[in-house]
């Protein structure tokens, strides 16, 4: 049984405060050598990159989903990503559009950096490398560790900027708990076919907007945050509402590229035929826009790109988005 341990940056990796702030300096080896406990599972640790989470692009994060694969098919028992908390559910749910095998990808970080008292690194470390050594945790597709608290990817959201309990699920809660050591499951959603390999020229070539709804909207500037794009998410009021100016604009655009409606609130479904005014959700979806369902804006955004950089066409974004979302 053993578990690679892929590291990027992040606040997990800081240490060295001076006059500019902490960076990153600590390797793997370092991380796993401050975990009380962690020796009792074997480690194999590969440093890949110390860079802060928003500076990821996705054809890194899936050429590390990639490699994290190649060390399963060599036997691994499961696989775990440290990186910054920006961007981890975006990271973690594109690694999870694309992740095909039965072990478990899991990615923690943490939020205290080990220059601060009660730095939350070493324990979300080792509860990330339970999880993925644990046999109950397999065939759940790419997870969070954080907290104790272990998420699903496609559902888990960063929603406080700096409390270690950052990380939930508000549409599910959490799959589990690892519990004085021990993982303890208590719900296993089904998993979705992950979607076929993107080529890095198709990915890089195919750019996907996202723009969120505000009161009293300029709609000059959604035709502005379209113009060029191959595809469009918008981030509506409640269950997926636009003023009504914005909706003939948005209209046009669904005809000449997927249009993807969510909520901007952070929890909950779009709906698709309660209210009827114009710029209602039943008005847009009738002007051609794709209900996004429960997916939030970021990863309507991952999944749309990624859908139109393999190929699929108009009919398929709608189907694909009522598997996913």
């Amino acid at each position: 049984m053993t578990v690679v341990l892929f590291t990027l940056g992040g606040t997990i990796a800081m240490a060295g405060a001076g006059s500019t702030g902490v960076v990153a300096r600590l390797t793997g080896a370092d991380l796993a050598a401050a975990v009380p406990g962690l020796a009792e599972i074997p480690l194999d640790v590969r440093d890949v990159a110390a860079v802060p989470s928003a500076a990821l692009t996705y054809q890194q994060v899936l050429d590390l989903v990639e490699a994290a694969g190649a060390a399963v098919a060599d036997g691994a028992t499961g696989v775990v990503v440290t990186q910054g908390t920006d961007t981890l559910e975006e990271t973690a749910y594109l690694a999870d559009l694309v992740w095909p095998h039965p072990a478990p990808l899991v990615l923690t970080g943490a939020m205290r950096n080990p220059t601060l008292a009660g730095p939350d690194g070493p324990a979300n470390l080792l509860a990330a490398v339970r999880v993925a050594a644990a046999p109950t945790a397999r065939d759940l597709g790419v997870l969070v560790a954080f907290n104790d608290e272990i998420h699903a990817a496609r559902f888990v959201r960063k929603t406080h900027s700096t409390s270690t309990a950052t990380f939930a699920s508000p549409n599910a809660g959490p799959l589990g708990h690892v519990i004085e050591g021990q993982v303890r499951l208590l719900t296993r959603p089904p998993r979705h076919e992950p979607l076929p390999p993107v080529a890095a020229d198709r990915l890089a070539a195919t750019r996907v907007a996202l723009h969120t709804v505000t009161l009293d909207d300029d709609v000059t500037l959604v035709e502005a945050v379209a113009h060029g794009r191959d595809g469009l998410v918008v981030a509506g009021f409640g269950v997926g509402h636009v003023p009504p100016d914005l909706a003939p604009a948005l209209g046009a655009l669904a005809a000449r590229m997927p249009v993807v409606l969510t909520s901007r609130t952070g929890a909950g479904s779009v709906l698709r035929h309660t209210y009827g005014a114009i710029g209602s959700e039943t008005d847009l979806r009738r002007r051609g826009l794709v209900d996004g369902g429960l997916l939030d804006p970021y990863k309507a955004k991952l999944l749309l790109r990624l859908l139109l950089a393999t190929g699929a066409d108009r009919a398929a974004v709608p189907d694909a988005f009522a598997r996913h979302g």
